[in-house]
């Protein structure tokens, strides 16, 4: 029997993508793309996510890109200009599953610097139980380690958690620790998951 539901927070509760300030900066999504695939890629983002101080970060990219100094300070001034809305239908569904008595977590890569700046922006996330914040924790997605830490902190029983993430690994990891792992493409596709696992 299925209690809790831990939710991933970017592309499944809220909208952040770094495209909302380089293709308006640029004027050119492919050099958008080239920069963010190259430069500022999802690697270098992750190890914020893990707990690397922006400034640290931002320093020593600049010092291997110096050409680049000004777009990547920029990744760190405009920031929370890369959030979008919240996604739709979450909110209302993760509202339905809290009054159905399910728990309701959060589990996330993300700077501490960054995520606090603006979770008061989203009301999903006052419909949170508890979260686990990757950059609070120095550890990130797809270590099975922070899935552990996660249970163990709100004690919750492997079994009776689902996960739910837009990144396949993730959901493979959480799988591999004993929780249902579902795929988020869309919050209707979300209900219909749930609904296959009794859950209406």
């Amino acid at each position: 029997m299925y209690r809790n539901i831990v939710f991933d927070f970017g592309a499944v509760l809220v909208d952040w993508n770094p495209h909302y300030v380089f293709d308006p900066y640029f004027g050119d999504k492919e050099k958008s793309d080239w920069f963010l695939t190259n430069i500022c890629d999802s690697k270098w983002n992750a190890q914020m996510d893990c707990g690397k101080p922006f400034a640290q970060g931002v320093a020593e990219l600049s010092a291997e890109h110096p050409e680049w100094k000004k777009e990547i300070e920029l990744y760190w001034h405009r920031w929370k200009d890369m959030m979008g809305d919240a996604i739709p239908g979450m909110y209302e569904l993760v509202k339905e599953l809290k009054d159905k008595g399910f728990r309701i977590y959060g589990l996330t890569n993300w700077s501490n610097e960054t995520f606090y700046t603006i979770c008061d922006d989203y009301p999903v996330f006052s419909l949170l139980d508890g979260k686990v914040v990757s950059g609070d924790e120095r550890l990130i997605k797809p270590d099975p380690a922070i899935f552990r830490l996660l249970l163990d902190r709100f004690g919750l029983e492997a079994g009776e958690s689902i996960f739910v993430d837009d990144n396949r690994a993730n959901v493979e990891a959480a799988s591999g620790v004993g929780m249902k792992g579902l795929r988020f493409v869309s919050a209707d596709q979300l209900r219909e998951d749930l609904r296959t696992l009794g859950i209406n």
